[in-house]
């Protein structure tokens, strides 16, 4: 138990974090989850006045009688990948530059959670220099039950100088129930390397879904990011990275297909750290019933990150009355050599479109989905492996003939 007394947002999650079973890992990390826990216990669960939560609410989480679940997943097999807790055994001075220092828990009470209460994680690892053919594929599935169940999976991917792979994760639920995934993925490339990750998140009707996925970029580094929303009460990505060599480049692709009381919540933030960085976000969402949809970007440029090239964008199709979009792009700058822009649009289909499809014969759902289809394809389309993307493609549209129909 922390020596100070918990925030009353915390007070439900203290069974949770007493429930910690004794580890035998490193001092460093030790400290490090005793920091964290002392966080989130003075932070608790964001409320109506935290800037970055007003339009997420998770209090009633806090009413929800959670017990520990298992990590959640299989995972991956591979020369490239092995459980997080056998590499703390093995050789935890490898892994304590890193883990814990990327993703921002000092900020975010879910993070915070996260690195106090995990068991067990993935690490990936890529050789440098290496090129991996095949996506690895990464399953975090939700043991859901009679009772409600909380897990805290924990992803480590290290990229070696002049390594190229693609990291898939996929969050689903096992069966009908209440559940809360709190999940952190960091993702460190070194100089030259080039990583792809992609997120999917499909979780039940009953799912909170709370993730950050946070990234530092070497030299001429490249890091892109894929993060598809598409299932859940409510979903809650803060996805970004450091810039931190000079000319590393991050690419972020975001696409929400929401119905129903669905919610879904996207804060992204690019800090380019060193000059010569050059950022590309494009986040799309489409919104039917009555859902919601929130996006948060932010670019920040330091000091003396000249000749930085960031471009942002953020599109939303609205396609009922009651559908909500709350959109914030956010530029933040310190140096006076730079290209920055963003925009924002929230929209309806175009109707000269519906109609020119309409006089080629096709019917009205029919054209409405391919207009949708379209939309959604600029994120889809920049997933580099062909069978995932087609995975996804596929999943949509069995999305709009089941959820979006009429």
């Amino acid at each position: 138990m922390s020596a100070a007394s918990p925030a009353p947002a915390a007070r439900p999650f203290a069974a949770i974090l007493d429930a910690a079973p004794a580890r035998r890992e490193p001092p460093w990390l030790t400290r490090m989850r005793a920091a964290a826990r002392a966080r989130f216990e003075a932070i608790g669960l964001p409320g109506p006045r935290d800037e970055d939560w007003r339009q997420t609410n998770v209090r009633p989480l806090a009413s929800i009688p959670f017990e520990r679940g298992e990590r959640g997943g299989p995972s991956s097999e591979g020369a490239f990948v092995e459980g997080l807790a056998s590499a703390l055994a093995r050789a935890p001075e490898a892994l304590e530059p890193h883990l814990g220092a990327i993703a921002p828990h000092d900020r975010h009470p879910f993070a915070a959670l996260n690195l106090a209460t995990f068991e067990d994680g993935t690490l990936v690892r890529i050789p440098p220099g290496a090129t991996v053919a095949e996506p690895i594929r990464i399953v975090h599935r939700v043991p859901t039950g009679r009772s409600p169940v909380l897990i805290h999976p924990r992803t480590l991917v290290l990229a070696g100088a002049g390594s190229k792979a693609t990291v898939v994760e996929v969050f689903e639920q096992g069966g009908p129930g209440t559940s809360l995934t709190s999940a952190v993925t960091e993702i460190v490339l070194e100089a030259n390397a080039e990583i792809d990750h992609v997120k999917v998140q499909a979780g039940g009707d009953d799912a909170w879904h709370v993730a950050s996925v946070a990234g530092r970029i070497a030299r001429d580094a490249r890091l892109r990011s894929h993060n598809v929303s598409w299932g859940g009460r409510l979903s809650r990505n803060d996805i970004g990275a450091v810039l931190d060599g000079e000319g590393a480049e991050c690419h972020l692709y975001g696409l929400t297909l929401a119905d129903g009381a669905q919610h879904v919540d996207n804060h992204t933030w690019l800090d380019h750290a060193k000059p010569h960085g050059r950022s590309w976000e494009m986040y799309k969402a489409v919104l039917a019933g009555a859902a919601r949809a929130v996006f948060n970007g932010r670019i920040i440029v330091r000091e003396g990150a000249q000749k930085t090239d960031a471009k942002q964008s953020n599109k939303n199709l609205i396609l009922s009355d009651a559908a909500i979009v709350f959109t914030r792009p956010q530029l933040e700058i310190h140096a006076n050599d730079v290209k920055c822009t963003h925009g924002a649009t929230i929209g309806r289909l175009d109707e000269e479109a519906l109609f020119y499809l309409r006089s080629r014969g096709l019917g009205a759902v029919e054209a409405r989905d391919l207009l949708i289809h379209a939309f959604a394809d600029d994120v889809l389309a920049k997933i580099p492996a062909a069978g995932v993307r087609e995975e996804l493609a596929a999943s949509l549209y069995a999305r709009l003939e089941r959820d979006l129909a009429g």
